[in-house]
């Protein structure tokens, strides 16, 4: 089957240079979503990455390359600008092969991104 995940970080800027910390970033993500969910790169079929207008120069998807997904088709678009939205953010969804249910998927909300899906969070603060 075909199933969907959903995954977003806030990137920390005060850490280094923004192409470092949003790669870095974008790969603990990438690594958590699949992990969570046990499955591979080989069972991504595509990744929509979403980054807030204050990282337009983020590049998650050359980051995601870095981390192995060199066939993976990738695509990354500025999300729209909103007054009360989180600043910082790189977003994904995947489009994954997998036996699971949906109710089984794990999505992934890291750092502050944790803040905006405090239902989808896990106790204990594991991030997904």
């Amino acid at each position: 089957m075909v199933r969907a995940l959903r995954g977003e970080t806030a990137v920390d800027l005060e850490l280094g240079a923004l192409s470092d910390v949003a790669g870095a970033a974008t790969g603990a993500l990438l690594r958590t979503l699949l992990e969570c969910n046990a499955l591979t790169v080989d069972d991504v079929i595509s990744a929509l990455f979403t980054v807030t207008p204050d990282l337009y120069e983020a590049a998650p998807a050359r980051a995601a390359c870095e981390g192995g997904w060199h066939d993976v088709p990738m695509l990354t678009a500025a999300e729209a600008q909103s007054a009360h939205g989180l600043a910082h953010c790189v977003r994904v969804m995947l489009h994954v092969h997998t036996s699971q249910p949906r109710g089984a998927l794990r999505h992934v909300y890291l750092h502050g991104a944790r803040l905006l899906r405090t239902d989808l969070v896990e106790e204990g603060g594991g991030g997904h």
